[in-house]
């Protein structure tokens, strides 16, 4: 694969000095969109940026930026559901929040996600974050981890209420070194009978640094991972991937946006 650094913080005085974290992109008829999550040193908010592209490798930021100036934003993904743009992203306290938009820019926060438990409780109290979805059908799979202990897998018609699956994590961190302390998930896609999922993870307990890899599966439930993870190291993780010729690239999104294409 071939690797190009595309996007990164200004580094420089302004809102999105830094980036962080998964970022999402989208690419439409009309071109490629991204959605990031910018932060400076002298504000601990995470906030919602927005750059537009044509190639999917030269971005123009948005001159509105932060799009989503007063509310804490980060780890986002984006659907399409009919003529509305829906956004899973982390909240304070690593929580998950929906929002909905008609234009990507101007984003309807409707409140927390309410997962419950395959018996119908409300799971435990605590962190629910990196939210990734797929639609299969007319249902929608979440998958959300738990202080990057697992990844849990939940379903829902309506996008807001949330079952498990299985109360138990689909994809486990470990017992290989490069997931010992940490896994999240990125993106599910589907591709030739098989589901893919790109995840992050950690070898180090104080999560100083983050790979990317990928999963696979037939069901959403079962998942065997790749044996030569992590696909790209070096703290370039939060992989997402998308269609592009006869071939795929992917993207990663920590502490910059780096493309690979597939040869």
């Amino acid at each position: 694969m071939v690797k190009e650094s595309i996007f990164s913080g200004t580094g420089t005085a302004t809102w999105d000095d830094q980036i962080r974290e998964r970022g999402f992109i989208l690419k439409e008829k009309d071109g490629y969109h991204l959605w990031y999550t910018g932060y400076s040193k002298n504000n601990p908010i995470k906030k919602l940026g927005y750059a537009t592209s044509q190639d999917g490798i030269r971005w123009k930021r948005h001159e509105a930026n932060p799009i989503n100036p007063k509310q804490w934003i980060e780890d986002v993904f984006v659907i399409k559901k009919g003529q509305n743009y829906f956004m899973f992203a982390e909240g304070r306290g690593d929580t998950t929040h929906l929002l909905v938009s008609k234009n990507k820019t101007h984003w309807k926060e409707l409140g927390n996600l309410r997962i419950r438990k395959s018996n119908g409780q409300a799971i435990d109290k605590g962190a629910f974050g990196t939210p990734c979805v797929i639609a299969v059908k007319d249902t929608y799979y979440l998958f959300y981890e738990r202080d990057d202990k697992g990844i849990w897998l939940a379903k829902s018609k309506n996008l807001i209420d949330w079952t498990n699956v299985q109360d138990e994590p689909v994809l486990q961190k470990g017992p290989e070194a490069y997931d010992r302390y940490g896994v999240a998930m990125n993106q599910v896609i589907y591709h030739k009978g098989y589901y893919y999922g790109y995840y992050h993870a950690t070898a180090f307990q104080d999560w100083r640094e983050w790979s990317s890899n990928v999963a696979v599966s037939k069901d959403l439930i079962h998942w065997t991972k790749y044996p030569n993870n992590p696909i790209i190291g070096n703290n370039e993780s939060s992989n997402i991937i998308l269609p592009e010729g006869k071939g795929f690239r992917m993207y990663t999104m920590h502490a910059q946006v780096h493309v690979y294409q597939s040869k």
